[in-house]
This record gives structure tokens, C-alpha cells and sequence, in this order.
């Protein structure tokens, strides 16, 4: 199974996708939208902020409301960042 972003799903295929720790290695679980020098970039967001905010990404993407916000509500609880502990 492809490596996904636990924060945003965003596939993780190269090298330079990934997020970066603290002590400036690569994170294997975060891209490097999501995630930068151990810290998430977006702070302290809720799940339900995160899909608007892919929702809007989407868009300038050509994919429609309607599609990235399904997408978004089916993949995000699944991730890491996102599960109900």
C-alpha cells in the first residue's frame, strides 16, 4: 500500500514529499506541508478546519466541492493525526 501523509493523505513517494523532525531528519508519517521541524504547520487544528482547508486546496485543483469534501470526510478519521484516541 502507497505511504500517505497521516495528516492530510498526501501521497509520499519521494524523498523531498516528507516533513521534516525536529532535529531536521525526514518524518516518514508526515509530508512537508503538514509537518516542519517537529511541529504540525498548521498548529492546533480540528479535523473538521482540515477538510475545509483541503476542500479549498481542491478547487484550485479542478476537483469539485462536493468530491473533495466526500473524500476528505472518508479519509481524514483514518489517518493518525486524526483517529479518536
Amino acid at each position: 500500500m502507497e505511504q500517505v501523509c497521516q495528516s492530510c493523505s498526501m501521497p509520499l513517494r519521494r524523498e523531498e514529499d516528507l516533513g521534516t523532525n525536529a532535529d531536521g531528519s525526514k518524518n516518514q508519517e508526515y509530508c512537508h506541508f503538514c509537518y516542519k521541524d517537529g511541529k504540525f504547520t498548521d498548529g492546533v487544528i480540528t479535523m473538521e478546519q482540515k477538510i475545509e482547508k483541503l476542500v479549498g486546496m481542491a478547487a484550485k485543483m479542478n476537483i469539485s466541492e462536493a468530491q473533495a469534501r466526500q473524500m476528505a470526510q472518508n479519509i481524514l478519521p483514518n489517518l493518525k493525526r486524526w483517529k479518536k484516541k
